[in-house]
């Protein structure tokens, strides 16, 4: 059986593993990326590297910095904390792109980072992007980038993989944030959570470059981990126009003496004559397969404040829904190309944003805004009554000028309409392409720039999933125990979030032991939970369990607990990260919650069923005389758990000084 793109790129970059191993999804490895970018959280990393006992960077050409987030607070405390980033970064030859540069996942991209089949991590969830260079880009927490600066490596878990087949060409006036929203809208029952997509078929040969960056950029909403396209002459073409701006003595930022930014032509070369290595096989195994026509694609916005519902455009001028706000920025629709798309119906349709409304415009990066300047795209805009913005994330994280208030509606280029996120929860927030927002901007109602035809977003097809192969039996390293047994208690809930399993007024409460904080665990999912539980009892979830919240106590209250481990369908990945980060075992087994449902009668919210036993050596679990294999822990996994999460893996590695090979 072939390897998926993601499995081969996964493969080149573990660590530890004897040549010629294979990775498959499923696999817990231990990851070298080539890069790990952090923006302005790097302020919150830094005392995390500290506080593992490191004093040096295992690799400096590792880390990127890159500011972005609140780049239009210049109050003195926020300039104090950009000052002791970029110091630090100085002190440890690792490269820094001060704020005004552009947005990081753009600036990654830009300034050469990110190549055809490296993996590339950032501590922020749209790093998804850099799969449009075909790349494997995926978000790690920040605990995950203060282990990568003080060893090169952190633990990853190698996704399922979704293939999604795009056929077709893209009608006049449909863009890539129209393909997205429309496999957002209609792919919209999580048939790519927490999966790595791979994007094939003849249609992505129609996409260019600026396309590829927006879908990529918004698979992260559409619940992936990755969405990455294949290496093509697209690819080669942006790859080589990239070139001689990487060659500029001009180049923004900071670099140090050990930095791997940029490439030549003669990189680009290499890279096509060894492609294969960055293909998927013929016969690659897919969990899932997905399949849409391009050519019957018809934009339509996301909202009111929802990715995955979608609004034709008709509908929405008969409905004529006035607005207050529109936005063009973002990391994933503010790139010279969708500049250009919002002027041109500036010149097409004449005239001033309308009244009432505020346009607010901000560019993927300086570099983007210069560009757009030098062909008149930029002023266009801005005399039509666009108010810029310095190129950062400003309004789509909530932060800066021109925030939606209560009671307004907006139409927006960004990825994320979530309530309350771009200004108060009581607004109301539209996603369209760049082209939709200069259009009802200037018309004062969310409309169309063109008539398109009142239809479906685009013709989909869903093909039937396989059956993931059990990858059997794995070593067993000391101190972790190669098998459990303990009661079930099945909670009965799918997307069971984060306050169900540890309410949020005790979140930020640090004088609660251990103790207080096992003895809250689940009182808001089911008062009885602790009345049921016995010590050593084994937690059985369904669905996405740990969604909501990224707050680790809904992972370590479960361990102070004494849970052995929590098996469900399927677990948010936050929270899987969370859970062996600190040294809590988690894993899925969607058969075992199916074989549940189907024989315990009149569930409650907790249910307690037989007794389990769990063969970690052989990776099958048994109950009621019935065997259900799951992926294995590898020894990466647990060696996680053995030493009680990664802060204290880490220093333990530090102490032990393990020598820093190099990526190369």
């Amino acid at each position: 059986m072939g390897l998926t793109l993601v499995e081969k790129i996964a493969a080149r970059h573990a660590d530890g593993l004897p040549v010629g191993t294979v990775v498959r999804a499923g696999d817990f490895v231990s990851i070298r990326p080539r890069h790990v970018m952090t923006h302005d959280n790097t302020g919150a990393v830094i005392p995390k590297f500290k506080q593992i006992g490191a004093t040096r960077i295992a690799d400096p050409a590792q880390p990127v910095f890159a500011i972005d987030h609140d780049i239009q607070n210049v109050t003195p405390k926020n300039l104090e904390k950009y000052a002791k980033i970029e110091a630090f970064a100085g002190e440890h030859g690792i490269d820094f792109y001060p704020a005004g540069t552009g947005i990081s996942h753009q600036v990654m991209v830009e300034q050469g980072y990110v190549v055809p089949g490296a993996l590339v991590v950032a501590s922020d969830s749209h790093s998804n992007l850099y799969g449009a260079i075909a790349a494997l880009g995926t978000p790690v927490v920040r605990t995950d980038a203060a282990s990568i600066w003080a060893t090169g490596v952190t633990w990853w878990q190698v996704p399922k993989v979704a293939k999604v087949v795009l056929k077709g060409k893209l009608s006049a006036g449909v863009v890539g944030k129209d393909v997205i929203i429309a496999l957002c809208g209609l792919f919209n029952k999580d048939e790519v959570l927490n999966h790595a997509v791979e994007f094939m078929g003849n249609g992505v040969a129609n996409l260019p470059m600026s396309a590829r960056m927006t879908i990529a950029n918004m698979t992260t909403e559409w619940g992936a981990l990755a969405g990455v396209f294949p290496f093509d002459e697209v690819t080669v073409n942006y790859l080589r126009s990239r070139v001689g701006e990487l060659m500029s003595p001009k180049r923004p930022g900071k670099r140090g003496p050990k930095s791997r930014s940029g490439y030549t032509n003669i990189d680009v070369d290499e890279w096509w004559k060894n492609r294969s290595d960055f293909t998927a096989d013929a016969d690659a195994n897919y969990a899932i397969e997905l399949e849409l026509d391009l050519a019957t694609v018809v934009p339509h916005v996301s909202g009111p404040n929802e990715v995955k519902t979608m609004v034709s455009l008709p509908e929405m001028q008969r409905k004529h829904v006035p607005i207050q706000k529109a936005y063009l920025l973002s990391c994933v629709n503010a790139r010279f190309e969708d500049l250009h798309d919002a002027a041109e119906v500036v010149r097409a349709r004449g005239g001033k944003v309308a009244d009432g409304v505020e346009f607010y415009l901000a560019p993927a990066s300086a570099e983007v805004q210069a560009k757009s300047e030098s062909t008149g795209d930029w002023q266009i805009l801005v005399d039509a009554g666009a108010i810029p913005l310095p190129p950062g994330c400003g309004a789509c994280i909530g932060l800066g000028r021109g925030l939606v208030q209560k009671g307004e509606t907006a139409i927006s280029a960004t990825n994320r309409n979530f309530k309350g996120r771009m200004g108060d929860r009581d607004a109301f927030v539209y996603l369209g392409s760049p082209a939709v927002v200069a259009a009802s901007a200037l018309a004062g109602f969310i409309c169309a720039p063109k008539d398109f035809a009142e239809r479906a977003a685009g013709t989909a097809v869903r093909r039937a999933e396989k059956k993931m192969q059990s990858a059997g039996s794995v070593k067993i390293i000391a101190g972790f125990p190669p098998s459990v047994c303990g009661r079930v208690l099945f909670l009965d809930k799918d997307n069971l979030n984060t306050d169900g399993i540890y309410g949020s007024k005790h979140t930020y409460r640090d004088d609660m032991t251990p103790e207080e904080m096992a003895a809250v665990t689940f009182e808001n999912y089911d008062p009885n939970f602790n009345a049921l539980y016995q010590k050593g009892d084994v937690i059985v979830g369904g669905l996405n369990f740990g969604s909501g919240s990224s707050r680790e106590q809904a992972a370590t209250a479960l361990k102070f607990k004494g849970i052995p481990c929590v098996i469900a369908a399927s677990f948010s990945e936050t929270y899987k990260r969370n859970a062996f980060n600190n040294g809590f075992v988690v894993f899925e087994c969607p058969e075992l919650v199916t074989h549940l449902r189907a024989t315990l009668k009149d569930r409650k919210p907790t249910t307690v069923a037989s007794e389990i036993t769990i063969d970690y050596g052989k990776s099958v679990l048994t109950i009621d005389g019935e065997s259900f294999a799951f992926s294995p822990l590898s020894p990466a996994a647990q060696e996680l758990i053995v030493a009680g999460g990664a802060e204290n893996l880490v220093a333990s590695r530090l102490r032990t000084k393990p020598s820093m090979t190099k990526l190369e």
